[in-house]
């Protein structure tokens, strides 16, 4: 749930955005129900999810989590990866930039609502009114998406060991984000130049 980062891998652009923030509530042919910009979108969601999965950075931070989390791994190191993204200074010179990212964002998501899949409807008010996006850059922040994170998942009931991990590693896991989202934001930024208009 890198939300963060597809948010701002859509660019400005607003069909872009929705249909990349609803594409994991949006299953199989579904897809074809929307807009073909909104498909866009989601069919770029599922490009970065692709590329961020198999990373070489990705495996090395998806290491310290799997022996307390297993398949769950990978959800951790997406929501680390959004910390690193909401402190990047080349992205978001300062608090002030983030915020003002973050409430846009709400604001273009919540004009598309008619069209969204109810179960991320229902989520856009609390990440909304608690600033989900602006507040990846706190480690309090971090402590609550991974909460948040194990009352989704099937298989897990806790993420203690998750939030000792990240401040434990936290080194480590910013240089895997360093090498690997300017990687991610050229396919991203490719892709998009070159499918939409």
């Amino acid at each position: 749930m890198n939300l963060l980062a597809h948010a701002y891998l859509s660019f400005n652009q607003p069909p872009i955005l929705v249909g990349n923030m609803i594409s994991d509530y949006v299953k199989g042919k579904k897809k074809f129900l929307y807009d073909p910009t909104i498909q866009q979108g989601i069919q770029l969601h599922r490009i970065i999810d692709e590329f961020t999965d198999h990373h070489p950075a990705t495996d090395e931070a998806k290491k310290f989590f799997k022996a307390d989390y297993r398949l769950y791994a990978g959800a951790f190191v997406d929501v680390v990866y959004d910390h690193f993204l909401a402190i990047d200074s080349t992205i978001f010179p300062d608090e002030a930039g983030l915020n003002s990212f973050a409430l846009q964002t709400y604001q273009s998501l919540s004009e598309y609502k008619n069209v969204m899949p109810e179960r991320f409807a229902r989520m856009l008010p609390y990440m909304q009114s608690q600033n989900w996006l602006y507040n990846y850059r706190y480690n309090w922040g971090i402590e609550r998406s991974f909460e948040g994170l194990v009352k989704r998942a099937a298989y897990l009931n806790e993420s203690a060991i998750a939030f000792s991990i990240f401040e434990q590693e936290y080194d480590a896991l910013k240089k895997s984000y360093e090498f690997f989202f300017p990687e991610l934001k050229l396919l991203a930024e490719t892709w998009v130049k070159e499918n939409t208009r």
